[in-house]
């Protein structure tokens, strides 16, 4: 899901509690999966109808007279394969602190779309070093020399009815320079009309005006991207998928070579063509990957494709992430020594996310009759926390309550199930919708909730936590401001929303939902630590299937494809040990090195 970003929604199981003297049943945690986004990562964004408008679009310009080029599409699609990652490459000099320029497009009806992708292509950059976002029609002349690289978001198709808002400027001063260009969605056909067909070809031997989101008279199904020796998945919900454009890709004499990146695979008719290409400083991906995203997904690609224009020098590693999640006075200081003593014994440090205060308000898990219980009142947990500490574990503050006053939000109100800092709610399909930020939403009202929570780990006699986790990874873009206020880092995945960039919002539940391979500064000048591979989960919940420790080192092993990228993921202790183990035994088999949250 997501755009970006995410498909993972709540989850959990109920777990079977016996009673024993002085102890206190633990949450259901029948949905203890953290969620970020709806099913497509995008909140009340309509992607039917933009893919509807698209592909129209795209239908309408093949139709229109073009020049003929040296190759038609058809045999440019059999022509050889180049493997080579960096072949044609022009690159400029690494820089020490690279900076980027993201220009998105906000004409059409879809318009609001520009701004949310730049946000998520804006996130990424920020791991390298300081970032620019803009309007595309804001550029001038020359603006590209000024940065390390560019990232173009074409998320408007420009044709027929909606007319070019990019300048001619852009177009000719990525055709002339040599800073990395990387181009993604709609309009390089715009590029190539603008400084002529004949000098695009020459220089980057490919032709958009004879490019296309049809393959054989059909957008086709593309349901799998190869990148560097991985296999990464693409599942998008029928009637919003926009298609992927397949690269007109010429041979012959006077053409340059083009290396195709990653490979597409469209298994309606088995055909194969470049997803992501690159010749010259350009580096075009056919698609705009930030939607319906999951663990494995092309998505990754792209992540990675950003060390070539700013990080080329990079060295390959790969690092491993764990927290155990919604660890509270509820839970079982049993089931935390146990996790400790396997974890220290592994030499596996870790973070373990702490809700200070357990809130059973409608008694659902005690008899009908309400609870609250905080770590003061719970010494043993207490007592297992400070075990866990001395054993390699790092403190992390995961809310106050993780749940909403005495209503079902969407669940029954308990910690661990519910939003505590968003609104939500089950539909009659079984899908969770987010209805967005709480009534009495603001920075003060967050502030008050962290300083809450922090008071009570102060009382129990524990440490100030380090980091944050978001209860169920969703907060308005002033709260997650709150939170890196108080904290050196948020562990998660986040919601951006529309008019953080622009300053024009498009409503209280427009976002983009987002989660990272690496470490990055976001569009809200706050640190993210990534959680980019999910959680064991042995049952299906809220249409989302389950999450089972082969799962999950799949998804390690497809994240292999960024050169410094990690395999971070969460658990819950009251699961038994082993599928930990055999989760953390795959990851570290594939060559993971496992590191404390901490240390980033």
């Amino acid at each position: 899901m997501i755009l970006l970003l995410v498909a993972a929604v709540l989850g959990g199981t109920f777990l079977a509690w016996s009673a024993q003297a002085g102890s206190v049943p633990p949450p259901g945690h029948r949905h203890g999966h953290e969620a970020v986004g709806g099913r497509s990562g995008l909140g009340s964004v309509d992607l039917k109808g933009w893919a509807k408008e698209q592909i129209a679009s795209d239908k309408e310009r093949r139709a229109q007279p073009r020049p003929k080029t040296a190759v038609s599409p058809t045999a440019a699609r059999s022509g050889a394969v180049t493997a080579v990652r960096q072949a044609g490459f022009v690159r400029a000099a690494a820089a020490a602190d690279p900076t980027t320029l993201v220009l998105y497009d906000t004409g059409g009806p879809y318009g609001r779309l520009g701004e949310l992708y730049a946000m998520a292509a804006a996130n990424l950059a920020g791991h390298f070093g300081t970032v620019t976002a803009k309007p595309v029609q804001q550029y001038t002349a020359g603006m590209i020399g000024s940065y390390t690289a560019v990232i173009y978001i074409g998320s408007t198709y420009y044709c027929c009815d909606v007319p070019d808002a990019i300048p001619a400027a852009f177009y000719q001063d990525v055709s002339t320079s040599t800073k990395p260009v990387i181009w993604m969605g709609a309009n390089i056909w715009n590029m190539a009309n603008s400084v002529g067909t004949a000098q695009f070809t020459q220089r980057y031997g490919w032709d958009p005006t004879s490019s296309y989101y049809e393959d054989g008279g059909s957008v086709g199904t593309v349901t799998q991207v190869t990148y560097r020796n991985q296999t990464l998945t693409r599942k998008i919900p029928a009637g919003q998928d926009g298609g992927v454009l397949r690269p007109n890709i010429l041979t012959g004499p006077g053409y340059p070579e083009v290396t195709r990146l990653a490979e597409g695979l469209d298994s309606s008719n088995g055909h194969t063509f470049g997803w992501a290409v690159r010749s010259a400083n350009l580096t075009y991906v056919g698609e705009i990957p930030f939607a319906y995203v999951s663990e494995s997904d092309r998505v990754i690609a792209a992540e990675d494709l950003l060390f070539d224009a700013l990080a080329p020098a990079t060295a390959e590693r790969h690092r491993a992430m764990l927290r155990l999640e919604d660890i509270s006075p509820a839970s079982d200081p049993a089931e935390l020594r146990t996790m400790a003593d396997y974890l220290y014994a592994q030499k596996i440090p870790y973070g373990v996310n702490v809700i200070p205060v357990y809130k059973d308000p409608k008694g659902t898990y005690n008899n009908g009759t309400a609870q609250t219980i905080t770590l003061v009142q719970r010494p043993q947990v207490v007592s297992a926390l400070k075990y866990m500490l001395a054993r390699g574990a790092v403190l992390m503050d995961h809310g106050y309550t993780h749940q909403y006053g005495n209503v079902a939000n969407p669940y029954n109100g308990v910690t661990g199930d519910d939003f505590e800092f968003y609104r939500a709610h089950v539909d009659s399909a079984d899908n969770v919708v987010y209805d967005g930020p709480v009534a009495e939403d603001s920075a003060l009202w967050a502030q008050g909730r962290v300083a809450a929570a922090l008071t009570q780990f102060t009382l129990a006699g524990l440490p100030k936590p380090a980091l944050w986790t978001t209860p169920h990874y969703a907060a308005s873009a002033a709260d997650y401001k709150v939170f890196s206020s108080n904290f050196s880092a948020r562990l998660e995945r986040s919601l951006y929303f529309s008019g953080t960039l622009g300053g024009n919002s498009a409503g209280p539940n427009a976002f983009i939902g987002q989660f990272f391979p690496y470490v990055v500064k976001d569009v809200y000048g706050t640190k993210v630590l990534p959680e980019n591979i999910g959680n064991y989960e042995p049952e299906a919940f809220n249409n989302h299937p389950a999450r089972l420790p082969a799962d999950l080192v799949a998804s390690a092993k497809a994240n292999l494809a960024v050169r410094d990228g990690f395999a971070s993921f969460f658990y819950h202790p009251y699961y038994p040990t082993q599928p930990l183990k055999d989760t953390v035994d795959g990851i570290k088999a594939l060559g993971y090195t496992f590191v404390s949250p901490t240390s980033l």
